[in-house]
């Protein structure tokens, strides 16, 4: 199964038969959550740039637009992936030993 982020980057989660653990699987969703990382980076090395362009009268205001907005879209999933970790994490805290 494949998430496709704003800007490009896929988010592949890892996928395994049965019930085996897969002993690679916690490096590749590393990697994965390394690009997610990566790519909101990007958008928003990207808007930032588009916008400065458009400040000095090169760049079209539109394009800008669309970068700062694709920026935002990827900060968001990038938030919400990050929360659901967290609740997945405090889910594991309350589990009794």
């Amino acid at each position: 199964m494949a998430i496709d982020a704003v800007s490009g980057a896929t988010l592949s989660l890892p996928q395994t038969s049965g019930n085996a653990p897969d002993p690679g699987a916690g490096s590749r969703f590393t990697q994965a959550l390394g690009r997610l990382l990566d790519a909101a980076e990007g958008s928003s090395a990207e808007a930032n740039q588009k916008v400065a362009s458009m400040l000095d009268g090169s760049g079209d205001v539109h394009d800008a637009m669309i970068a700062l907005q694709r920026a935002e879209l990827s900060l968001q999933l990038t938030v919400q992936v990050r929360n659901k970790l967290m609740q997945a994490y405090q889910e594991v805290m309350r589990m009794p030993v």
